[in-house]
Formats: structure tokens, sequence, C-alpha cells
């Protein structure tokens, strides 16, 4: 027996994830090696401050796993399964993605091709012709150049439909140099000092 399309076990599996008050955000089957990969990526609520933890990880995994037992012709055999948060280099494609980066840099690809990298700072939903959009506002960044500070841009406001990619940027500038412990790495021994 083929393995069920993602469609299918989505329709089995959302409902299930969301009564652990969760979100289903992916479903990706494939074979690796001899055996059959489940993966699935989960998202809290939109409206949900919270963040996902291991804990409700666990909880939703439980609750996977009984839902694939009882249904066993959804993934026949053997499998593994896995069962995450989204990552944090996943596309943002969701308003609910780009809710939760709020305040972190992006990047984004329009469908016209234009790129754009900078600091969500809203995003919005008008209503001008009575059809809801949502508009993300990205203030541009461009990086400071042999120690200069970097500039900001004014706002750009985009369509969600008109995002053809955009991610998160990991920012580990805050993280300090080796230069603040006097030119020592931290935790290394300074010239001189005893170990």
């Amino acid at each position: 027996m083929a393995d069920a399309p993602p469609q299918r076990l989505r329709s089995v599996l959302a409902p299930v994830v969301e009564s652990v008050g969760l979100v289903l955000d992916d479903v990706v089957v494939r074979r690796t090696g001899g055996t059959t990969l489940v993966e699935i990526a989960l998202d809290v609520p939109q409206d949900e401050d919270l963040d996902l933890d291991l804990d409700r990880i666990a909880d939703a995994t439980r609750a996977i796993s009984a839902a694939l037992d009882e249904h066993d012709d959804l993934v026949p055999g053997h499998y593994t399964l896995e069962v995450g948060s989204r990552g944090a280099e996943s596309p943002l494609t969701q308003r609910r993605h780009f809710l939760r980066a709020v305040g972190r840099t992006v990047r984004v690809r329009t469908t016209s091709g234009d790129n754009i990298s900078g600091r969500l700072v809203a995003v919005e939903q008008t209503d001008d012709d009575g059809a809801a959009r949502d508009i993300v506002v990205v203030v541009p960044v461009t990086p400071g150049v042999k120690g200069r500070r970097p500039r900001e841009g004014a706002p750009v406001s985009l369509e969600l439909t008109a995002i053809a990619d955009a991610r998160v940027q990991v920012d580990l500038s805050g993280l300090g140099s080796d230069d603040e412990n006097g030119g020592e790495r931290s935790g290394a021994p300074a010239a001189g000092q005893e170990i």
C-alpha cells in the first residue's frame, strides 16, 4: 500500500493538533534509507503569546502518535515520527509567522524580484475595497561601512500576497566581541594569568 499523501495526513492530524492548542504548520512524508520519515511542524495560534516549548511539543507528539496508530493505513509499516517547531530560518508564509517576527531582522523577496532587508516593524490589516488585506511593514537597514552605524530607510509597506519569500535573519551581533575582555577570549586565561 502506498503512503498517504500529506494532504490526507493533514486532514486527519490538524484537528488532533488543534485539540492540544497548537496549529499544524507543515507535514512532510519522505523515504530515507529503507524507512519512512514523517515530519510534523507545529506552531502556536496567531492570537497566543506563549512560545512553543518542549512540553507542548511532547503533548502534541503523543496525540499525533495515537492518531497515526488509530489510522494505521495513513503510513503503513514502520516509520519514524519527528515533531517539532518550524525552525528559526523557515520561510514566513502566513500572517501568524510575520506577527511572531515583528521586531526581528527579515529578508524579503517580492514577487516583482525586489529584495529588502530590514526590521519588520508591523503587520497591519486594511480593508480599502471591502476585502481584508494583510500588509507587512519593513524598515530597510543598510549595513554601516567601516565602523559606521547602519542606516535606516523609510518604511516599506508590502501586501502579503506580493511577497515571494521572507525569512528571519538570525542576528548574532548582540553576542559581543572578543575585544570586550581586553582582547582575550572569554574563558581563556589572560597572558601571565595562572590556571
